[in-house]
């Protein structure tokens, strides 16, 4: 069991080093449209604002962190299943869904917070998102 779970942690780990960039490229190019003219276009650098690009990695951040939560809180209900009745292993599985729901409300917390200061800071400084 150990083993599954430490190849199933190992592939999210390896899909998110290639799922996040990818997301973050997919994002900045599709919301945003290039300029032909200027210098931010002969370098591919977009039009966007410093405030769009950190709410938009922020966003990434908090989308592949919810993943990685909700992946968690699966392996703690799969382990309980497979318990077979054992109460230590039973606990564990507990222990690891308990884990699970507060990283989870941590994250949203988190989100909610970096999403109303984003925009606090866009309504004060007249920012567009």
């Amino acid at each position: 069991m150990k083993k599954i779970a430490k190849y199933l942690l190992s592939l999210v780990f390896v899909l998110s080093l290639v799922a996040i960039p990818a997301a973050t490229f997919a994002l900045s190019t599709a919301q945003v449209g290039i300029d032909d003219t200027g210098p931010a276009a002969s370098l591919g650098l977009g039009s966007k604002t410093p405030l769009q690009t950190a709410t938009a990695l922020i966003n990434t951040a908090m989308v592949f962190l919810g993943i990685i939560a909700v992946g968690i809180v699966l392996l703690a209900g799969f382990k309980w299943m497979t318990a077979g009745g054992n109460e230590d292993k039973v606990s564990e599985a507990k222990k690891l869904m308990a884990s699970g729901v507060i990283g989870m409300i941590i994250l949203l917390s988190a989100w909610g917070i970096a999403k109303y200061v984003i925009q606090t800071g866009m309504a004060v400084t007249g920012a567009t998102p």
